[in-house]
């Protein structure tokens, strides 16, 4: 008699229901919560990237700067690694005598028509290595009143194990770029020679 009236007061028994609820709903809390905290931290990272690379594309425009390259790019790398110590960086620099050239090809003579620098057509040989180039800046921090196209990559694992759980890179790639233009220390020395496409 004790025990046909135990299974009837078993079954209304709500008592670990909770426990039950927590167990199924944890995994995807958890998941979500991690999610969460790899977000801000790769959005703080990509802050900290930009944040950087603006002070120091200020500081390589002026003269005590213009000859210290790897120093500018030694102050981006330590303000990256103070918040990501494991972080990769790599570093572009692009020149060009105005922020209009940035993203411009060199000028050509079109003789055929064809939208392309070629059969020996005559081209303005604006960055100076002989070739015809789709972006006329030149490698380097330029001269005088150059505008400064500088781009950092930066290459770092994920903090958080979120990749283990879903299908996302372990590595995390973000990119900061910035223009400034150099002070005019000195004056500027443009020279333009005139070659021919191959």
């Amino acid at each position: 008699m004790a025990r046909s009236a135990f299974l009837p007061r078993l079954m209304r028994d709500e008592g670990g229901a909770t426990l039950v609820e927590f167990a199924m709903i944890a995994p995807v809390f958890f998941m979500a919560l991690i999610g969460m905290f790899d977000i801000c931290y790769n959005i703080y990272a990509a802050s900290m990237v930009q944040g950087a690379i603006q002070k120091a594309a200020r500081d390589s425009t002026i003269e005590s700067a213009y000859l210290s390259q790897e120093e500018i790019d030694s102050r981006v790398t330590n303000a990256v690694q103070d918040v990501v110590p494991s972080a990769e960086l790599t570093f572009e620099r692009s020149a060009y005598t105005s922020f209009s050239d940035i993203g411009r090809p060199e000028d050509f003579t079109d003789s055929n028509d064809d939208g392309l620098c070629n059969d020996g057509e005559p081209f303005e040989d604006v960055n100076g290595n002989a070739q015809w180039d789709t972006d006329r800046g030149s490698d380097g921090f330029g001269g005088a009143r150059d505008a400064v196209l500088y781009t950092v990559t930066v290459s770092y694992d994920r903090q958080f194990p979120l990749y283990r759980m879903v299908k996302i890179p372990k590595r995390v790639t973000t990119q900061a770029t910035t223009v400034l233009r150099n002070q005019p220390f000195s004056m500027q020395e443009t020279t333009i020679s005139v070659e021919y496409c191959t």
